[in-house]
C-alpha cells in the first residue's frame, strides 16, 4: 500500500472510531463525519467559487470551477448515512467535479434522519432536480445537459430520485453517477461478508441500525426509493458507478451494475482496487482519487 493510502486508511479508522464513541451525540457525528475528506490540506483546497441558493425550505449551494459552463449543470447529493453530510463538508470535492467535468455543481442540504425520515430527503432532492433544471448560477435558464451525481447514502438518493424522475414524467437528466452507493436495505451483498474485515470506516451491522433511523416502521426494504436495487432501469440514461475494491457496500454497486444492464441500460462500472469508501474525495492528496475524478469527468463529457 502506498503511504497516501496507509495514510487515508488510518485516517478512516480513527474516524470510524470516534463515531462510535459519539453514536449517542448526534450534532458531533455530523461534525465529525465533516472531516471525512480532511487526511491532508491539499484535499481543503477549494478551485473556483461557492454561493448559497435557496428554494422554499431547501438550502443549496452552487460550486463553481473557473471556466465551467453554467448550461452544463450536475446535482450533488451527499454522503452520510441519511443523518449527516453536509454543504460545506463536500465543497473542496466538488470543485474538483466541477473543474474535470466542465459543469457546474449544485450541492443539496436535503433534510437528514432522524429528524426528518424517508421519504423527506428524497423529496428534497426531486425538487432540487426539478430547480436545477430550469435555473442557473446566472438565474433562469434551462439546462443544455443535466446530471444526477451523490455518493453513499447520496449515491442511494441520486438513483431513487432517478426512478422518482421517471415514475412523476419529469424529464430524465443526461446521465447520472453513483459513487459507492447503497442500493439494498435487505443486507444482500456478500461483500458486506466478504470485505468486513478490510473496510477501514463502514461496519455490516450499520445498515441494519440504519432502518428504523431513516426508513421507519412502515417501509418495505424493497421499496426502490430505499433500495434502488430493486427499481426497473429499462430505458434510463447511461450510468456509472464508482466503488472501492476495499469496502463493504462493493457489491451493491456490482449487483445494481448487473441488474441495470440486464434491463438494456448503459452501465459504466469501475472498481477501484484496493481503494475504500467515497475515496474519490480523497483527491488530489491521493492519485487514484483524482484518477477516479478525470474518469468521471470523462464519462461526462462524453454524454
Amino acid at each position: 500500500m502506498t503511504y497516501p493510502a496507509e495514510k487515508v486508511f488510518s485516517h478512516l479508522r480513527a474516524i470510524s472510531v470516534r463515531a462510535f464513541e459519539l453514536i449517542h451525540d448526534l450534532d458531533a457525528r455530523r461534525k465529525l463525519i465533516d472531516q471525512y475528506f480532511c487526511v491532508h490540506p491539499s484535499t481543503s483546497e477549494i478551485h473556483g467559487q461557492w454561493y448559497p441558493v435557496k428554494t422554499g425550505h431547501l438550502p443549496m449551494e452552487w460550486v463553481i470551477a473557473n471556466g465551467a459552463d453554467p448550461d452544463r449543470r450536475i446535482l450533488y447529493i451527499h454522503g452520510g448515512s441519511w443523518i449527516s453530510g453536509s454543504l460545506t463538508g463536500y465543497r473542496p470535492f466538488l470543485s474538483r467535479v466541477s473543474q474535470a467535468t466542465g459543469a457546474v455543481v449544485l450541492s443539496v442540504d436535503y433534510r437528514l434522519a432522524p429528524e426528518h425520515k424517508f421519504p423527506a430527503g428524497l423529496e428534497d432532492c426531486t425538487r432540487a432536480y426539478q430547480w436545477v433544471r430550469e435555473n442557473g448560477p446566472d438565474g433562469k435558464g434551462p439546462v443544455s445537459a443535466a446530471y444526477l451525481m451523490g455518493d453513499s447514502a447520496g449515491g442511494n438518493l441520486a438513483l431513487s430520485t432517478l426512478l422518482k424522475v421517471r415514475n412523476s414524467k419529469l424529464p430524465f437528466p443526461t446521465a447520472v453517477i453513483a459513487i459507492s452507493p447503497a442500493t439494498d436495505f435487505t443486507g444482500g451483498s456478500p461483500s458486506l461478508v466478504s470485505r468486513a474485515s478490510v473496510d477501514p470506516i463502514i461496519k455490516p451491522e450499520i445498515l441494519p441500525a440504519l432502518i428504523p433511523i431513516y426508513l421507519g416502521k412502515h417501509t418495505k426494504l424493497t421499496d426502490p426509493y430505499a433500495s434502488p436495487l430493486f427499481g426497473d432501469y429499462s430505458g434510463m440514461p447511461p450510468l456509472l458507478l464508482q466503488a472501492g475494491d476495499a469496502e463493504v457496500l462493493l457489491d451493491d454497486s456490482t449487483r445494481l451494475a448487473t441488474h441495470a444492464a440486464e434491463q438494456g441500460c448503459d452501465v459504466t462500472l469501475e472498481i477501484w482496487d484496493g481503494m475504500p469508501h467515497v475515496f474519490q474525495g480523497f483527491a488530489p492528496f491521493l492519485p487514484e482519487a483524482s484518477e477516479a475524478i478525470a474518469k468521471i469527468g470523462e464519462f461526462i463529457r462524453q454524454h
